[in-house]
């Protein structure tokens, strides 16, 4: 059994209690009828199947779900990815340079890549994926603001000239959507001429994707000859799936069923810390979140250690309001204080902007993995305050197509990013297009625009601490944690590395032995 976190001697009475704990609640975990997979064969057959919640959509514009980005992830390639610690990897670029001035990125194209039809992988590949992304306003087009230009450069080459200088700027061709389609591309979420390491052989929604491994891949032929991701509507059943060898391994569980795998020997388990962060957020443009007491109210009812002892079970680490955490090193405020719970004083808070009986409100939330658990926990703290919440449970896909952005109160998973500015690109900017709160203020706009163009790191650091404060200040969001990614596979399954977004995790090289 593989295991990428230690334990220290002093937690082990901890964490063999909480064994005991899972081991209960896999039990349960194990009622739920295989009924529909008996004719699943193992990994010794030359497949390897993974489970994998149903994906809602493959278009890459709109795909954010861990299950639709690793559908991308393996019939498509990107520019450039990162590794488990964020260090950028070649995939397609297989190299790069940066212009003295720090304003021209030049990225060289392999030139022995092909789409799956046989068709080579070029330079205008590369510019109508980007100017197709720009068109439709997609998120990706919202990291290439800072682009004046792009352009091919010399042989199968690619020259992006910024406006101003952009030391991430690589890291945001590495975003999930960022997969590079081939010029002039037709029917985009539903055909998959990719250029990854596997073939699209049969789509079934709602059932599985039936990928084969492309033998002419850049990278060398997967080891493994058929890759299945098994859809399932409920995260549990994947679970009981893999527990009765249906499937042969699952990226992403809760953590007590997690904790009950890593006490059996016939699983191979990893987890790791990441960026990732669960979160409840208030929208900051209208009633009631729109008075800073009341946002202030929210923070002074959480005990953020609490839930991160219940929900996470030691796993991760506690948060402090926002997307930056210990996993950014020295980019996180460590010695920003979190004010202790005090729900008298949040009931004041709301007396004095106009709320003498409390709210009354209903948190929307996911109905997959720990968020149920999260929003429940939340709730009962809440209510001590005056805070009545009702969790409404929603099919997550739903949620995210539909709920996400408009409810007032919500409960929402952000995925591992390798550097923290894409979080404040994407959600905490008053213009982000994922900006789910609402919120705008100027200081956090000019801020984040600071640390994503200066060179200064002194500077850099200084804007992030600064940002970290605001938020936990008077911000929209309650970060109670940040989560540890997980993965479980049969025994006789190695060779898989798990990445802080589940999704991007690669299955080339697994070996079944």
């Amino acid at each position: 059994m593989s295991k990428n976190r230690s334990i220290p001697a002093n937690e082990l009475s901890r964490r063999e209690f909480l064994n005991v704990f899972a081991a209960g609640a896999a039990a349960a975990v194990g009622t739920v009828s295989l009924a529909g997979f008996s004719g699943i064969a193992s990994a010794q057959d030359g497949a390897l199947r993974i489970a994998w919640l149903t994906p809602a959509t493959l278009d890459p514009r709109s795909a954010s779900g861990d299950s639709e980005i690793a559908i991308l992830n393996a019939l498509y390639d990107y520019l450039i990815e990162t590794d488990a610690a964020a260090n950028l990897v070649p995939r397609l670029a297989s190299s790069w340079s940066l212009s003295d001035d720090g304003l021209v990125y030049t990225l060289q194209i392999r030139d022995d890549a092909h789409f799956h039809d046989g068709s080579p992988v070029t330079v205008d590949d590369v510019l109508w994926t980007i100017q197709w992304h720009i068109e439709s306003e997609s998120t990706v087009a919202s990291l290439l603001t800072s682009v004046d230009s792009v352009a091919a450069a010399g042989e199968n080459a690619i020259a992006f000239t910024l406006s101003e200088p952009n030391p991430d700027f690589l890291y945001n061709l590495t975003d999930n959507k960022f997969v590079i389609l081939q010029a002039g591309a037709e029917d985009i979420g539903t055909a998959f001429n990719g250029s990854g390491p596997f073939v699209l052989e049969e789509m079934l929604p709602g059932d599985r994707a039936i990928m084969r491994a492309n033998a002419d891949y850049w990278g060398g032929a997967p080891s493994v000859n058929q890759l299945e991701f098994i859809f399932f509507d409920d995260q549990q059943a994947g679970i009981a799936a893999v527990q009765g060898g249906s499937v042969d391994g699952i990226l992403r569980l809760d953590n007590s069923s997690f904790l009950g795998f890593a006490g059996d020997m016939s699983f191979n388990t990893s987890d790791i810390p990441t960026s990732g962060h669960h979160l409840t957020r208030l929208r900051s443009d209208r009633a009631p979140g729109s008075d800073a007491r009341v946002r202030k109210a929210f923070k002074l009812a959480t005990d953020r250690d609490a839930i991160w002892e219940r929900v996470q079970l030691g796993f991760g680490a506690v948060g402090k309001d926002s997307p930056i955490g210990p996993a950014f090193g020295q980019y996180f405020l460590a010695e920003a204080e979190v004010p202790a719970r005090d729900p008298a004083a949040a009931a004041a808070l709301l007396a004095e902007a106009g709320y003498p009986d409390g709210l009354d409100m209903i948190l929307h939330t996911p109905n997959s993995g720990s968020w149920p658990d999260l929003a429940q926990a939340i709730a009962a703290q809440w209510e001590e305050a005056g805070i009545r919440v009702e969790v409404q449970l929603e099919d997550e896909n739903t949620y995210w197509a539909e709920a996400w952005m408009e409810v007032d109160l919500g409960v929402t998973g952000w995925g591992a990013r390798p550097i923290p500015q894409l979080y404040l690109d994407l959600a905490y900017h008053s213009d982000a297009p994922w900006n789910e709160s609402h919120y705008s203020n100027a200081r956090v706009d000019e801020l984040i625009e600071i640390a994503r163009a200066s060179l200064d790191q002194d500077e850099r650091t200084a804007a992030y601490k600064e940002i970290q404060q605001i938020l936990l200040d008077e911000g929209p969001v309650v970060v109670p944690y940040f989560f540890a990614q997980f993965m479980v596979l049969a025994g006789n399954i190695s060779g898989v590395e798990l990445q802080p977004f589940a999704g991007r995790t690669n299955f080339n090289n697994a070996v079944v032995g």
